[in-house]
């Protein structure tokens, strides 16, 4: 719908996004390990470390070969799973964009737990939509959703850099890009197939999204504020006697 580039809004109340760059950089490497050419190999990782609804819910069981970990640790390992570098670079770029300012507000631990938590209702949506699917469910989207969400719900008029359909650059407030791509969600989950993207993982994690930033956000931190305020000028200094005719030019130069 959309490739978000930029936005304007500036941290407040931290120094770095760390935990956003964290979060990056795992998603990334365990992109890279868990990789493989081997078509096998990669179906069986997905199954091991995804999300699979009817094994979640003891409808059905792995072959022993292919359980890595419990299944209720897949809640959160399915996150951190990706299809492929277009699968997982517009996560990225999503989380890259509008993250470091959810987490600003949330500030780090509490921003940590927003992004797992979120990850976790997009699993628990899907799962709840189609309990006896045996495919896994892989990707940050959810987690990605909730924090689209939040953003929208703590910086509506922001302004952010788009390129809209992928080619046409517009320079629009959060509300409009970021209120049509929820919208664009909804739909889809009402009306769109569910053959390759899980429409109820998206829409669990909008939910979880809107709901967490209510009570995980730092208590200065306003809802649905505007662009961040231009800098407020500084104080006039008192106006000071002018010089006698005879004194020449002051050796401090003009004051500002």
């Amino acid at each position: 719908m959309f490739i978000p580039l930029y936005d304007s809004n500036h941290l407040r109340h931290i120094k770095h996004q760390y935990v956003t760059i964290g979060l990056i950089a795992a998603n990334v490497i365990i992109f890279f390990l868990t990789s493989s050419s081997d078509e096998y190999t990669m179906q069986a990782r997905a199954l091991g470390l995804g999300y699979v609804p009817s094994v979640a819910f003891d409808r059905a069981t792995l072959p022993a070969e292919l359980v890595l970990i419990p299944s209720l640790l897949t809640y959160v390992t399915y996150a951190f799973l990706h299809n492929d570098i277009w699968h997982l670079g517009g996560n990225m770029l999503f989380l890259w964009v509008f993250g470091d300012n959810v987490e600003d507000a949330l500030g780090y631990w509490r921003y940590l737990l927003f992004y797992l938590l979120c990850a976790i209702a997009g699993a628990l949506a899907h799962g709840l939509l189609m309990p006896d699917s045996q495919q896994p469910l892989i990707g940050a989207s959810g987690a990605i959703a909730g924090i689209v969400t939040a953003y929208l719900i703590l910086y509506p008029r922001v302004k952010v850099w788009i390129l809209a359909f992928g080619r046409i650059p517009l320079h629009i407030p959060a509300y409009m890009a970021l209120g049509l791509w929820i919208l664009f969600q909804l739909f889809m989950l009402l009306f769109g197939e569910t053959d390759q993207i899980s429409w109820a993982c998206h829409a669990g994690g909008i939910v979880a999204g809107a709901l967490l930033v209510l009570v995980l956000r730092s208590r200065d931190v306003p809802l649905f504020e505007q662009e961040e305020p231009a800098a407020q000028p500084a104080e006039s200094a008192p106006a000071e006697p002018a010089p006698a005719a005879d004194d020449g030019p002051s050796p401090w130069g003009p004051r500002r």
